[in-house]
């Protein structure tokens, strides 16, 4: 196995990415609706963040657990 494909192994099942970006979006939309309250930055880049791991199918925080797709 090449390196390149060893650093990145979708860990993530479809389903799933399909709910990270709906929630993502979901986070974006209430944290730009609250601009004046103070955690609302926190919660866009949380949601950008989420919304990068359905989109490429690897978590990173996953992975730390050795969380693996099934074959098939």
């Amino acid at each position: 196995m090449s390196l390149a494909k060893a650093l990145y192994i979708k860990n993530v099942p479809g389903w799933e990415r399909t709910l990270r970006i709906l929630a993502a979006i979901a986070m974006i939309a209430v944290a730009l609706a609250m601009l004046q309250a103070p955690w609302s930055w926190l919660t866009a880049i949380g949601g950008a963040a989420f919304a990068l791991t359905g989109l490429f199918g690897f978590c990173p925080m996953c992975a730390m657990v050795g969380r693996r797709l099934t074959p098939g």
